[in-house]
C-alpha cells in the first residue's frame, strides 16, 4: 500500500507552554510503540492537516524527523481537536514494526447498487462502518469494499463474515455483526410509526404529570 509522507521536529516544549506553539502554527505529538521509547514532537499545522484529510487509522504514514536518521512508520492512532472551533490541539502516533503483528480498526465503503433499493421496493439500513482487525502492516488495507449489487432480495443481510478480507488479514469483530440489509419499505414505516406512537405516548404522560402536579399545587 502507499505511504503518505510528514516531517516532525523533536519537542522541547511540554505543559502548559504547549499553547505558544499551536499560536505559532505548530502541533504537538507523540510517537510511541512497543519496545520504542516515546518521542514528543512538533508538525507544521497545515501539512499535518491536509495529511489528516486524505489518511485514516488504518494507512500507514512515514515520519522523518529532523536530526535523526532514516523515518519512522506510523499509524495515527488520537487526534485531539478543540471540540468548538476543530482546532488541531495534539496528535499521537503508534510505531509499527514490520514484522510484529498490529491492531488496527478499518473502514467499510460501499460499492456498487442493490437492485431491491434501487427499484424503491426496500430500503438500505447500514449496521456498522469500520471493523477491527489484526495483521502485519504490509497486509494493512486502507478499506474494505462492500458490494450491494448482492442485496438482490428483502430481508437479506451481509454480516461481517461475508466480507471479502484479504489473506493475511483476521477479524476482530462480532463475525455475526450487520453490516447492511435490506428491509421492506412497509417495515421501516411501521417502525417510524412505532417510534412516533412511542415520543407522543411520552408526551402525553409528561402533560398529565404536570397538570396533576398544578391541581396538587392549586389545592
Amino acid at each position: 500500500m502507499d505511504q503518505a509522507t510528514l516531517t516532525a521536529e523533536l519537542r522541547t516544549v511540554v505543559g502548559k507552554q504547549v499553547k505558544r506553539l499551536r499560536k505559532q502554527g505548530w502541533v504537538p505529538g507523540t510517537v510511541y510503540g512497543h519496545g520504542f521509547d516515546p518521542l514528543t514532537v512538533q508538525f507544521e499545522e497545515r501539512p499535518l492537516s491536509r495529511l489528516l484529510s486524505e489518511v485514516g487509522g488504518s494507512q500507514l504514514v512515514r515520519v522523518s524527523i529532523k536530526d535523526r536518521d532514516g523515518s519512522e512508520t506510523v499509524l495515527v492512532r488520537d487526534v485531539q481537536r478543540d471540540v468548538i472551533t476543530r482546532e488541531l490541539l495534539h496528535i499521537d502516533l503508534y510505531r509499527v514494526m514490520m514484522t510484529e503483528r498490529l491492531q488496527a480498526r478499518v473502514p467499510l465503503v460501499l460499492v456498487g447498487e442493490s437492485p431491491i433499493a434501487a427499484s424503491r421496493e426496500g430500503i438500505l439500513l447500514q449496521g456498522i462502518s469500520s471493523i477491527d482487525v489484526e495483521c502485519l502492516p504490509g497486509d494493512l488495507v486502507d478499506a474494505i469494499e462492500v458490494d450491494l449489487s448482492v442485496l438482490d432480495e428483502l430481508d437479506v443481510a451481509l454480516l461481517v463474515s461475508d466480507l471479502p478480507v484479504p489473506s493475511g488479514i483476521d477479524i476482530l469483530s462480532d463475525p455475526h455483526e450487520m453490516v447492511v440489509r435490506i428491509v421492506p419499505l412497509a417495515a421501516e414505516e411501521e417502525e417510524i410509526e412505532e417510534v412516533e406512537e412511542l415520543i407522543v405516548s411520552a408526551e402525553v404522560d409528561v402533560i398529565t404529570e404536570a397538570e396533576e402536579e398544578d391541581a396538587e399545587a392549586e389545592a
